[in-house]
């Protein structure tokens, strides 16, 4: 799978269900070249992950994390909206982008995972699960932390002892502050096929997903 010293894989193809979940199996994700431009298929090398156990958790955030109330999918639109805004600095989330995650979280696979405080959404991420794997696309926050508290929320959910991992495409200083590392690409590809046979995580429980295997 060649690529560019950027990540790219190749320009074009459809956004279509089956297309974008074939694309994570093979360790690729979706993103326009520029807004409204070429979509694009990336696979960085490095790539940043998240291995659960390697969440960093600093005491000021662990004192945050009791301010928020974390729910899992109860304002999917909401989130990926809030991430699409296009007030925000390198907004990639163009239509094309909305309609497909909307539609693949419609049939089971792109989940939300969010920071409420009094009644109000404050915070949150969304990503694709795929078996052990968890593809993190955007996150987004209005009060201080209430991204953070989401990841947070996210990893404890998913640490039930089975094989999994959060990928994050790239990581960047803030991301490494909270744990995130680089891998090979070489090392992501290889540890694709056992993170996608592990079973489905119960945080995203909420019946069988509609898209038939690539």
């Amino acid at each position: 799978m060649p690529a560019d010293e950027t990540g790219l894989v190749g320009v074009g193809a459809d956004t279509q269900p089956g297309t974008i979940l074939a694309a994570y199996r093979r360790g690729l994700f979706p993103m326009p070249l520029e807004a409204g431009g070429p979509m694009g298929w990336w696979s960085p090398d490095p790539r940043g992950v998240l291995p659960l156990d390697s969440l960093k958790v600093s005491r000021s955030l662990r004192r945050s994390c009791r301010e928020f109330e974390i729910r899992v999918n109860t304002a999917f639109p909401a989130v990926l909206d809030a991430c699409a805004d296009p007030r925000r600095p390198h907004g990639w989330i163009d239509q094309r982008i909305r309609d497909a995650y909307l539609d693949l979280h419609h049939r089971g696979w792109v989940h939300s995972v969010e920071a409420w405080r009094a009644g109000r959404l404050v915070g949150g991420l969304y990503g694709v699960a795929i078996g052990g794997l968890f593809a993190g696309e955007s996150m987004f926050h209005h009060e201080t932390d209430a991204s953070k508290v989401a990841l947070v929320g996210l990893v404890e959910g998913l640490s039930d002892g089975a094989e999994r991992l959060i990928d994050v495409q790239w990581r960047t200083d803030h991301l490494a502050s909270l744990g995130v590392q680089e891998w090979a690409r070489p090392d992501y590809l290889a540890a694709l096929p056992t993170l996608l046979a592990t079973p489905p995580s119960a945080l995203f429980s909420r019946g069988a997903p509609t898209i038939p295997e690539a």
